[in-house]
C-alpha cells in the first residue's frame, strides 16, 4: 500500500535526489542497448556472439558485486559505496569510449558493472524516510528508470548517429559526473541507520526465506528472464531494423519513440489490472506472452509495420513487467526482510543481463534469427511452468 501522507521536506529532498541519480546512470547505461550490435561490428575481433558477450558483460560484475556492495554500504556508509560506483561506471565509460577492439570494450563493460550500486541506493532511500513512506520513494525511484529507458532508446541513436559508440560512452561518463554532484551537493546529510536498515543487517540469518519465501522465488527467475529478453532482444533487434527492414541508423530514434508512445496505454491497463487482483499469476502471464510474441514478431519482420507492431507489443509487456515485479517483491516478502529481498531482485536482474547477452550473441551466431526464436520460446515455456508455482496470496502486507 502506498501512504497518502505527504514526504517531509527531507523526505522530499532525498527521494527526488536518488531517482534523479538513478535516471542520470540508467539512462548511460541504456542509451548502448539499441546501437550497440551494429556499431560494434565494426572494432577488431567482433563476432556476433562476442558482441553479445561484450553487451551483457556489465550485468555479470552487476549481478555478483550487488550483495557485497550492499553489506560494504553497512559498514562504512552508503554514500561512500556510491560515490565509489559511480567512479568506476566513469572509467569504464572512458575505457570503453577509447577502445579500438571488442576486448576493450568489454572491459570497459564490466567496470561499467562493477559499480553496483542499485542495493546500497535503496537502503539510503530506505534510510532517509519513514517506514510508510517506503513505498512511495520506491515508485518515485522506480519510475524513473522507466523514464531513462524511455529516454535512451530514443537519445541513444541520435548520440551514435553524430559520433559513434564513442560519443554514447562519452556521454555516459558525463552523465556519471553528473550523479557524483548529486549525491556530494544534493542529497542531504547521510542519517542514523534506519530501523529498515538494522533490520536488513540483522535479518541476514534469514537469507534462505528471502531466497526461497513464498512467491519470491517465482518473482526473482521472472526479473532474470524479462532482463534476458530485453539484451537478447537488442542483440538482434538493431540489424532487423537495418537489413530487413532497411530503416537507416538515423532513424532508429524515431522508430524506438514511437512504438514506445503506442505502448503506453497498454501498460497502463496491465499495471491498473494487477492492483486489484488477489492472484497476479494470469495477468504477469498475459503480459509475458505479449512480450515475448512481440519480440518474434519484430525479429521475423520484413518491413516498418510488422516491426512497429512487434515493438509496441514487446515494450508493453516489457514495460508492465518492470513496474509489476517490483512492487510485488515489496508486498510478498517479510517486512524485515525486503531490503535482502531487493537486493537478491537486483542481483537476479543483472544476472539476466549477462545472460541474455550471452544467449542472444550465441543463438544468432549458430542459428540466425530463427535460432534466436527457439531459444526464446523455450525459455518463455520454462518460464511460464514456473510461474504457475507462484503463491495465491503474500506472505505479508506489512
Amino acid at each position: 500500500m502506498i501512504s497518502e501522507d505527504a514526504f517531509t521536506a527531507v523526505e522530499r529532498r532525498a527521494v527526488m535526489g536518488l531517482a534523479s541519480l538513478y535516471c542520470l546512470r540508467m539512462l548511460g547505461l541504456f542509451m548502448v542497448l539499441p546501437l550497440f550490435a551494429v556499431y560494434a561490428e565494426a572494432l577488431a575481433g567482433a563476432t556476433v556472439a562476442s558482441i553479445g558477450l561484450a553487451l551483457g558483460a556489465y550485468g555479470l560484475t552487476q549481478a555478483v558485486l550487488q550483495v557485497p556492495l550492499g553489506w560494504l554500504s553497512d559498514q562504512i556508509g552508503r554514500k561512500p559505496v556510491i560515490v565509489g560506483g559511480l567512479t568506476l561506471l566513469i572509467l569504464g565509460s572512458v575505457v570503453a569510449a577509447l577502445a579500438d577492439t571488442l576486448t576493450w570494450l568489454a572491459i570497459g563493460r564490466l567496470l561499467q558493472g562493477s559499480g553496483a550500486i542499485a542495493s546500497a541506493t535503496m537502503a539510503l532511500a530506505a534510510d532517509y524516510t519513514r517506514v510508510e513512506q517506503r513505498t512511495k520513494a520506491s515508485a518515485v525511484i522506480g519510475a524513473s528508470i522507466g523514464v531513462s529507458f524511455a529516454l535512451a532508446l530514443v537519445l541513444g541513436p541520435v548520440l551514435a548517429a553524430w559520433g559513434g559508440l564513442s560519443r554514447v560512452f562519452e556521454t555516459t561518463a558525463i552523465l556519471g559526473g553528473l550523479g557524483l554532484l548529486v549525491v556530494v551537493f544534493w542529497l542531504p546529510p547521510t542519517p542514523e541507520i534506519s530501523e529498515a536498515g538494522r533490520s536488513h543487517i540483522a535479518d541476514r540469518e534469514r537469507l534462505g526465506e528471502a531466497l526461497w519465501g513464498r512467491g519470491l522465488g517465482a518473482l526473482y527467475g521472472s526479473i532474470f528472464c524479462l532482463h534476458l529478453l530485453l539484451m537478447a532482444a537488442f542483440t538482434a533487434i538493431p540489424s532487423v531494423m537495418i537489413h530487413e527492414v532497411a530503416l537507416p541508423p538515423e532513424q532508429h530514434a524515431w522508430m524506438y519513440l514511437m512504438t514506445l508512445m503506442g505502448a503506453l496505454p497498454g501498460v497502463a491497463i496491465l499495471v491498473r489490472k494487477h492492483r486489484h487482483l488477489a492472484d497476479p499469476r494470469g495477468l504477469i502471464a498475459v503480459a509475458i506472452l505479449l512480450t515475448v510474441m512481440g519480440l518474434v514478431v519484430a525479429l521475423w519482420s520484413v518491413s516498418v509495420w510488422t516491426l512497429g507492431v512487434g515493438l509496441v507489443l514487446f515494450f508493453a509487456g516489457f514495460t508492465a513487467l518492470e513496474t509489476i515485479l517490483p512492487a510485488l517483491v515489496s508486498i510478498f516478502a517479510p517486512a524485515t526482510l525486503r531490503g535482502t529481498a531487493m537486493g537478491i531482485f537486483s542481483s537476479a536482474q543483472f544476472l539476466g543481463v549477462f545472460a541474455g547477452g550471452a544467449l542472444g550473441g550465441n543463438a544468432l551466431y549458430w542459428g540466425g534469427y530463427e535460432g534466436l526464436v527457439m531459444a526464446v520460446l523455450g525459455l518463455t515455456l520454462i518460464w511460464l511452468v514456473g510461474l504457475w508455482r507462484f503463491s495465491h496470496a503474500p506472505v505479508s502486507v506489512a
